[in-house]
């Protein structure tokens, strides 16, 4: 019979992540096979040893250090960018995060690393690595930060857009193979999709299905524009399941906020909406842009979104 430390060593060991454990006293007590990989640090050169000079950017990426139990879906995002050094001295960019480890009476019994190249994530321009240009929200804070761009607007400030965004996987691979599956596979394409927005603009999860884009500073074709780059990218998502490689693609909407007429923050996120949904009607695996705000409502219904 298969001891079930064995069991769990394995599983961790077929992770395209790299995955370190380190003990409550600072020692290496697990690395797996991508950490070896990635770092060109076998685990019987770590093993029982504190963590070497070098890697140990990978436990200052996580500033957001949580208990592993208070994780779930909604959570906030802490991982971060960090250059780690290679066994040979060369330095490698990663994307890292750490989760701190508690028994039943909340004493901390250990950290959890993960990690992996910035290259398997299309990677980050180099001036940018130590300095991620993208932001993971939480729904309250694009709530919050998409008022405050609004309010802005409405004063005579930059224009934005807001697109829509819903993997079109999300449900079916919830179904069949449960949320761990369907969260890791949202997770993949958020980093996907961030990528390809300019610094400072905003990416959050905002239904089971997707993410909220908001795109500062962008007229309406260049939001348009985005889209379709998005939707796009979002099909060069890499992401595998147990061994399988599951196809992705994302249906997009996008809309412009028009001072005339007047609209609320409400009314454009409405048409951002209904954009996606017209993307998703129509197959999927595509970008629309809501019909003009200057459009008169009577007239909106055959053109809620013009597909791009």
């Amino acid at each position: 019979m298969t001891d079930r430390t064995e069991l769990l060593e394995a599983v961790l060991d077929s992770l395209p992540e790299g995955v370190g454990l380190i003990g409550g006293e600072g020692k290496i007590m697990f690395w797996n096979q991508a950490a070896q990989s990635i770092t060109g640090y076998t685990a019987i050169e770590l093993l029982g040893h504190e963590i070497p000079e070098g890697l140990d950017a990978l436990l200052a990426a996580g500033s957001g250090i949580q208990p592993a139990q208070t994780l779930d879906s909604s959570s906030e995002n802490h991982r971060s960018v960090a250059q780690t050094r290679h066994k040979f001295g060369h330095l490698v960019p990663v994307i890292a995060n750490t989760i701190a480890l508690v028994n039943g009476l909340g004493e901390r019994i250990g950290t959890v690393m993960l990690f992996h190249p910035v290259e398997s994530l299309d990677a980050l321009p180099q001036s940018e690595t130590n300095n991620a240009s993208f932001v993971l929200a939480s729904r309250a804070d694009l709530q919050e930060r998409l008022q405050i761009a609004f309010d802005d607007f409405m004063r005579g400030g930059p224009p934005f857009g807001i697109l829509c965004v819903n993997v079109d996987q999300a449900q079916e691979l919830r179904k069949t193979h449960g949320a761990a599956a369907c969260h890791a596979m949202l997770e993949k394409v958020y980093y996907v999709l961030a990528h390809g927005l300019r610094p400072g603009e905003e990416i959050g999860y905002w239904t089971n299905d997707g993410f909220l884009i908001i795109a500062h500073e962008r007229n309406a074709e260049m939001l348009t524009s985005l889209a379709q780059t998005l939707a796009g990218r979002a099909r060069t998502a890499d992401f595998r399941w147990w061994g399988d490689r599951v196809s992705l693609t994302a249906s997009i909407g996008a809309a412009q906020v028009g001072r005339e007429p007047a609209e609320s923050l409400t009314q454009v996120l409405r048409r951002a909406r209904e954009a996606m949904e017209c993307s998703i009607r129509e197959g999927g695996n595509r970008a629309a842009a809501a019909a003009d705000s200057s459009i008169p409502a009577y007239a909106r219904e055959d053109s809620a979104c013009l597909p791009s």
